[in-house]
C-alpha cells in the first residue's frame, strides 16, 4: 500500500509546473514522477536537483519496480536535463542561454523524441543556478529488451542515448572553448586558455551494452568525452558480436576504477581471440565476474595449439585477482577444466559450465578444488547425467551443499531414478533458493516426489520443473528426454500443475513458487546472490 506522502507527491507530480518546493521532497517526487511516468515532470526535477546525487535505485525503489517501469521517455528525460544544464553551464555568464536540442532515438529504437526548449531562467521550482548534480548512476537499470513493458528502455537502446548525450556536451564545449578562444585572441593579440573556469560535470555510471551497430558511437563517446563535462563511467560491461580489437578498443576506454563485470557473449573469439582480450582486463581491478559463453573454444581433441591457449586463458584468468563468477557457458572443454581454474587466486563463488561437454575428471577435479566449498551458483546445464556423469555429480553437490543458493541442472537427460538418487545430497543443500530442472524426462509422481522431500528447504524460492513425461500425448512417446516438437496435453499438463499448486498450498508455504516456465521470473544472477 502506497504511504500518504506518497499519493501526496503523485497529486503534485500531476500537475505543471511545481510549485518552490523544500529540498527533502524531491526523491519521493522523483519518483512518483518516474512511476507515473511524466517525463516533462522528471525534466524539472532534474534540472533543479539540490543534491550531488542522483541514483535511479535508490530513488525509484526495488528492482521490481523499475522492471515494470522502466519508460523510456522517462529515462531519457532525466538525460535531457542532465545535458540542458551542463550546456547552460558552459556558456558565458550573462548570455541568453536559450537553445533547443531534438533528441531523436538512433537506430531501432521507434519513432518517439522529446523537443526540449530551455529558455534561460525558465525552470519552474528554483531560479538559476549552476548545476549541484556530479553523479548520475543509472546502474541496475532492467533490460526491457524482452517485451516485458513495451515502452521500455533497453540496455543496449540506453547505452545508444547515453553515448550521444556524451557527445553532443563534448561537442558544445568545444564550440564554446572555440568562440572563446577566438575572442581572447582578440582582446590579447594571442589565443588564450583564460577562458571562463569550466564546470565540473557530471559522471554517469551505468552498465553498457554494445553490439556493431552502436559500436561507433559508443568509442566516441568514451574517447572524446572522457574529460569532457559529461563522463561515462561504466560498472557492467557487454558486447556481442564484435571483433577481438574491437573489444580491445572498448576496454582501452573505460575507467578502470569502476568496472565489476564483463560479458562477452557471442563473439566467436575462440581461445586465440581470447587471448588477445583477456591482458586488458587485468586493468580493472574491481572485477568480479566474467562471462565469455558462445565464445568458440573446443579444445576435445588436444593439439599443440590448443595446450598453448589453454596455458595462456589460465594464466590471464589467474591475473584477476577480485574474479568470484566466471562463466564458459557452451565451451567445449572435455578433460580441460583443471588447466583453465589452476591458475585463480580465489575460489570461485558462481560457476556456469553449461553445455560444456565436460567429463567426470572435470567434476571430480572440482569437487576436490578449494572451489567447491565456496560455489553459491552452479549451471551445468546441458550435460548427461543419466550415465557415467551422475555420481561425480552427487559427490561434488556434497561438497558445494553447504554454500550453494543457485543449482541449473537443465536439459541433463535425468529420469525419476536419476532425481531420486540424487535427492539426498539435495536435500543436504540447505541454503539453496533456486532449482532448475527444466527439460528433464520426469514424471509427475518424482515431482511430487521431490515437492514433499525439498519443503524442509526453508531458503528455497523457485523449483523450474519440466513437463511431466506422462503430459505427453500417448501417440509421441519420449525416447531421447526431451522433444519441443512432442504434442503436450493441455488436459494432463494442468491437471498435474494444480496437483502441485494444492500440495504448496497445504503445505503453508507460500513463498515456494514452482513453476513450469523458464522466463519471466528473474532468476539470481550472481550480485543478487
Amino acid at each position: 500500500m502506497d504511504s500518504l506522502l506518497f499519493l501526496c507527491a503523485r497529486r503534485i507530480v500531476a500537475h505543471r509546473p511545481l510549485p518552490a518546493l523544500p529540498a527533502d521532497l524531491y526523491p519521493i517526487l522523483f519518483q512518483a514522477a518516474f512511476l507515473d511516468g511524466r517525463p516533462l515532470v522528471l525534466r524539472d526535477l532534474v534540472t533543479a536537483w539540490p543534491f550531488p546525487v542522483l541514483n535511479f535505485q535508490r530513488l525509484v525503489g526495488r528492482r521490481e519496480l523499475l522492471r515494470d517501469h522502466p519508460c523510456k521517455l522517462c529515462v531519457q528525460a532525466v538525460i535531457l536535463a542532465v545535458v540542458a544544464q551542463l550546456r547552460r553551464d558552459l556558456e558565458e555568464p550573462g548570455r541568453d542561454s536559450r537553445w533547443v536540442w531534438e533528441f531523436r532515438d538512433g537506430h531501432n529504437l521507434g519513432s518517439s523524441s522529446i523537443h526540449v526548449s530551455f529558455p534561460a531562467g525558465s525552470f519552474p521550482v528554483f531560479p538559476p543556478r549552476r548545476f549541484r548534480l556530479r553523479l548520475l548512476d543509472m546502474t541496475g537499470l532492467p533490460d526491457a529488451a524482452s517485451g516485458r513493458a513495451p515502452d521500455g528502455m533497453s540496455v543496449w537502446s540506453g547505452t545508444v542515448a547515453l553515448a550521444k548525450a556524451c557527445v553532443e556536451v563534448s561537442k558544445h564545449q568545444r564550440e564554446f572553448q572555440r568562440r572563446g578562444s577566438k575572442r581572447h585572441k582578440g582582446r590579447s593579440g594571442a589565443a588564450t586558455a583564460a577562458a571562463a573556469p569550466q564546470p565540473p560535470g557530471v559522471d554517469v555510471h551505468a552498465d553498457l551494452f554494445v553490439n556493431g551497430t552502436s559500436y561507433g558511437i559508443l568509442r566516441d563517446a568514451l574517447q572524446t568525452g572522457a574529460a569532457g563535462p559529461l563522463r561515462l563511467k561504466c560498472r557492467e560491461f557487454q558486447a556481442e558480436e564484435l571483433s577481438a580489437s574491437g573489444i580491445v578498443t572498448l576496454l582501452e576506454s573505460l575507467d578502470p576504477s569502476c568496472v565489476r563485470r564483463v560479458d562477452l557473449r557471442f563473439n566467436n573469439l575462440g581461445l586465440t581471440g581470447l587471448s588477445v582480450i583477456l591482458p586488458h582486463l587485468s586493468r580493472f581491478p574491481e572485477l568480479r565476474s566474467l562471462k565469455l559463453q558462445y565464445s568458440n573454444v573446443d579444445v576435445r581433441r588436444p593439439t599443440p595449439e590448443s595446450a598453448i591457449g589453454i596455458r595462456c586463458l589460465a594464466g590471464q584468468l589467474g591475473m584477476l585477482p577480485s574474479l568470484r563468477e566466471l562463466n564458459l557457458g557452451s565451451s567445449r572443454l572435455s578433460g580441460n577444466l583443471r588447466q583453465i581454474l589452476c591458475d585463480l587466486q580465489a575460489p570461485l563463488e558462481s560457476l556456469e559450465l553449461a553445455f560444456c561437454s565436460l567429463l567426470p575428471a572435470d567434476l571430480a577435479f572440482l569437487s576436490q578444488s578449494f572451489h567447491a566449498p565456496a560455489l553459491k551458483r552452479l549451471d551445468l546445464s546441458g550435460h548427461d547425467f543419466s550415465q557415467s556423469l551422475l555420481e561425480p555429480l552427487r559427490l561434488l553437490l556434497e561438497e558445494t551443499s553447504a554454500s550453494l543458493l543457485h543449482l541449473d541442472l537443465m536439459e541433463c537427460r535425468m529420469a525419476d531414478s536419476h532425481l531420486d538418487a540424487l535427492l539426498p545430497t539435495l536435500r543436504r543443500c540447505s541454503r539453496l533458493r533456486f532449482l532448475g530442472l527444466y527439460g528433464n524426462s520426469l514424471s509427475t509422481a518424482a515431482l511430487k516426489d521431490l515437492l514433499q522431500k525439498t519443503l524442509e528447504l526453508l531458503d528455497l524460492r523457485l523449483v523450474v520443473y519440466p513437463f511431466p513425461v506422462d503430459c505427453y500425448k500417448p501417440e509421441a512417446p519420449s525416447e531421447s528426454g526431451w522433444n519441443y516438437e512432442e504434442p503436450m496435453d493441455g488436459e494432463r499438463l494442468a491437471a498435474a500443475s494444480a496437483e502441485i499448486s494444492r500440495m504448496l498450498a497445504n503445505s503453508g508455504r507460500t513463498d515456494l513458487v514452482w513453476t513450469y516456465n523458464p522466463y519471466g521470473h528473474g532468476a539470481m544472477d550472481y550480485f543478487s546472490l
